[in-house]
C-alpha cells in the first residue's frame, strides 16, 4: 500500500500549529515564571515590612526587658501573624531563644536559620528551611534606647503559601493563553485551507515533479504556446512560440499586455478577438501558421485564453506544388481521353476511306499542341517552370480558358530558387484561372515571365471582373482573398513572403481585357545572391 503523502497545506498547518503551540506554551511558562518571581519578591517585601514594624513596636522592646517575655510577646506575635497573613512571627533573644512561635511547643527553643547580618544591625531577607518548611523570611534587629540590640524579629511566609497564591492566578493565565492558542490555530487552519485550494491538495514532491515535467514539456514541445490571463496579459509563452512569433529569447514578455508586444498583425488580431479558433491559418512574417485558440475554464471560472501555433509554411508550399501536379495530372488524363477519342475518330475516317479528312484532323491537333509546347519551351529554359506552364495550359484548356504566353516572354536562367519561382507563377496563374471561371467567353489569361531592367518580372493578367479600386490596396496583404471560405487567400500570402524575402515589390492593376493584372518584381542581383 502506497504511503499517503501530506499536502503542502497539511504540512504547513501542522508546522504552524506546532510552532504556535510552542510559542504559547513558552509564553505561558515565561509568564508563570515571572509571576512566581514577582510573588517571591512581593513576599520578601511584605515580611520585611512586617518584621520592621514589629521590631519598632515599644511593646516589643518593653517585653524583651521583662522576666517572662514570652507571656507578652506570644499573644502579640500571633495577633500580628493573623492580621498580616504571614505564616510565622518569631521574636527571639540575640542567642536565638524563641519568645513566640505558631507552635507553642517550640517556644524557648533555638531559632533555626541565619541571623548573622541582623546581629550586626543589618536587616535582611532570605529563603531558609525551618520547622514549618521552606519559607521566605526577614530578620530585623530590635534596639533599646541606647541603640543596643536586645532581640530579633523574624517574619516569614512559607513557599507552599506562595505557590498556593500563585496557583490561584493560574486560571487567569490559562484563560489568556487558551484563547490565544485557539485564535492562532484558527488562523493557521484558515490559511492552510486557502493554500489547499490554491495548490489543489498537492504535496511538495508532487508539485516539484509537476514543475519539472511542465518545464520540460514547454521547452521540448514542437508547437508554439501562448497563454493569456483574463485581463489580456501574457501569462506564459514557450520557446517555440517565441521563435514562430519572432520574439527575442531575452525580451521579457511575461505579465505584459498583448497590445504592448510587437506581434504579427494576424496573431495580435486573433489574440485580441478572444474568439475560439480551430486550425485557422495566420501569417507571421514569412511563416504560415495554423492557430488554435480556446478559452480555458476551471470549475466554472474563466482562467484566460490558450493559443497554440504550428508552423505549416513548408507544408503549404508543398501543398501548393502538389495541387499544381494534381491539376497537371488531371489535365493529362483529360488529354489522354480526348486524344483517344480523336484517335478513334481518325481511325474511323480512315476506315471509311476519308483519309484526307483524317490527315487534316490529326495534323491540326498535333500542330496546335506542338505550337504551344514549342512556344513555352523556346521561351522558358527553366524545366520546372516550363512544365508548370504546360500543365497550367492543359488545365486552362479543360476549363475553357485560353492561356496565352506573351510573345516577349523569355527566361533563360532563373535568378530565383525553383520553389520560389513556382510559388509566384503557379499561385498567380491559379488565381487568374479562378477569377475568369464562370465569366462569359472569351476567357483569357496572359502570362509574362522575363528579365526587365535588372529585375525578374512576373505578370499575369486575366479577363475576369477585376478588382474594385477600394480593394486593390488589400491584395498581397495578410492572406487576402476574394473567396469567403475559411483558410483561403494563402496563395497571395505565399507570394508576399517570396517578395519580402528577396526585397521585391508587387502591385495590382487593370488589364487590357478589363480584368486584373498582378505584377511581381524581384531584383535579379539580390535574388541570385
Amino acid at each position: 500500500m502506497a504511503r499517503r503523502q501530506w499536502s503542502i497545506a497539511g504540512q504547513l498547518f501542522a508546522l504552524q500549529a506546532m510552532v504556535v503551540t510552542l510559542l504559547v506554551l513558552a509564553g505561558a511558562a515565561g509568564a508563570f515564571w515571572l509571576a512566581r518571581s514577582d510573588s517571591r519578591q512581593a513576599a520578601q517585601e511584605e515580611v520585611l515590612a512586617v518584621a520592621q514594624t514589629v521590631a519598632r513596636s515599644p511593646d516589643v522592646r518593653a517585653a524583651l526587658t521583662t522576666a517572662d517575655p514570652a507571656s507578652i510577646l506570644q499573644p502579640y506575635a500571633e495577633s500580628t501573624r493573623l492580621a498580616t497573613g504571614t505564616d510565622f512571627v518569631v521574636v527571639m533573644a540575640p542567642d536565638r531563644t524563641r519568645f513566640s512561635h505558631p507552635t507553642r511547643e517550640l517556644i524557648g527553643q533555638p531559632f533555626v536559620g541565619e541571623i548573622g547580618p541582623a546581629l550586626t544591625g543589618h536587616p535582611f531577607t532570605t529563603v531558609n528551611v525551618g520547622t514549618l518548611g521552606e519559607s521566605v523570611r526577614a530578620v530585623v534587629p530590635v534596639y533599646d534606647g541606647q541603640r543596643g540590640i536586645v532581640g530579633l524579629v523574624s517574619v516569614g511566609i512559607t513557599t507552599r503559601a506562595i505557590n498556593r497564591k500563585l496557583l490561584g492566578q493560574l486560571p487567569v493565565l490559562l484563560g489568556v493563553a487558551a484563547p490565544a492558542l485557539a485564535l492562532a490555530a484558527t488562523g493557521s487552519w484558515l490559511l492552510s485551507r486557502r493554500l489547499r485550494r490554491q495548490t489543489h491538495g498537492l504535496g511538495p514532491a508532487q508539485m516539484t515533479r509537476m514543475y519539472e515535467y511542465y518545464d520540460a514539456v514547454l521547452h521540448s514541445v514542437r508547437e508554439g504556446l501562448v497563454v493569456l490571463t483574463t485581463d489580456r496579459r501574457v501569462a506564459l509563452i514557450n520557446d517555440e512560440g517565441r521563435r514562430l512569433l519572432g520574439l527575442d529569447a531575452n525580451t521579457p514578455v511575461t505579465d505584459k499586455p498583448v497590445a504592448g508586444i510587437d506581434l504579427p498583425p494576424a496573431v495580435a488580431e486573433l489574440l485580441g478577438s478572444q474568439r475560439d479558433a480551430r486550425d485557422e491559418p495566420v501569417l507571421a512574417g514569412d511563416r504560415v501558421l495554423v492557430a488554435n485558440q480556446r478559452t480555458t475554464r476551471f470549475e466554472g471560472a474563466t482562467l484566460g485564453t490558450v493559443l497554440t501555433l504550428r508552423d505549416q509554411t513548408e507544408l503549404r508550399t508543398l501543398a501548393s506544388e502538389l495541387d499544381s501536379v494534381r491539376a497537371l495530372t488531371e489535365a493529362l488524363q483529360a488529354q489522354t481521353h480526348e486524344s483517344a477519342n480523336r484517335l478513334h475518330t481518325v481511325l474511323t475516317l480512315v476506315e471509311l476511306g476519308r483519309t484526307e479528312e483524317a490527315v487534316r484532323l490529326g495534323t491540326r491537333d498535333l500542330a496546335l499542341a506542338q505550337q504551344l509546347t514549342d512556344r513555352v519551351v523556346g521561351a522558358v529554359t527553366e524545366p520546372a517552370l516550363a512544365a508548370l506552364l504546360l500543365g497550367k495550359s492543359a488545365q486552362a484548356g479543360e476549363r475553357g480558358v485560353d492561356l496565352v504566353i506573351e510573345p516577349d516572354c523569355r527566361l533563360d536562367d532563373s535568378p530565383l530558387p525553383t520553389g520560389d519561382l513556382l510559388t509566384v507563377v503557379g499561385n498567380l496563374v491559379d488565381n487568374a484561372l479562378e477569377a475568369v471561371a464562370g465569366t462569359p467567353a472569351p476567357r483569357r489569361v496572359r502570362v509574362f515571365v522575363g528579365e526587365v531592367d535588372d529585375e525578374l518580372v512576373v505578370r499575369v493578367a486575366d479577363s475576369g471582373p477585376g478588382l474594385a479600386p477600394e480593394r486593390v490596396a488589400d491584395a498581397f496583404r495578410r492572406g487576402w482573398s476574394t473567396k469567403k471560405s475559411a483558410g483561403r487567400g494563402l496563395g497571395l500570402a505565399l507570394i508576399g513572403q517570396v517578395v519580402r524575402r528577396h526585397g521585391g515589390s508587387s502591385d495590382v492593376g487593370r488589364s487590357d481585357d478589363g480584368g486584373s493584372v498582378f505584377t511581381v518584381r524581384l531584383p535579379i542581383v539580390g535574388a541570385r545572391r
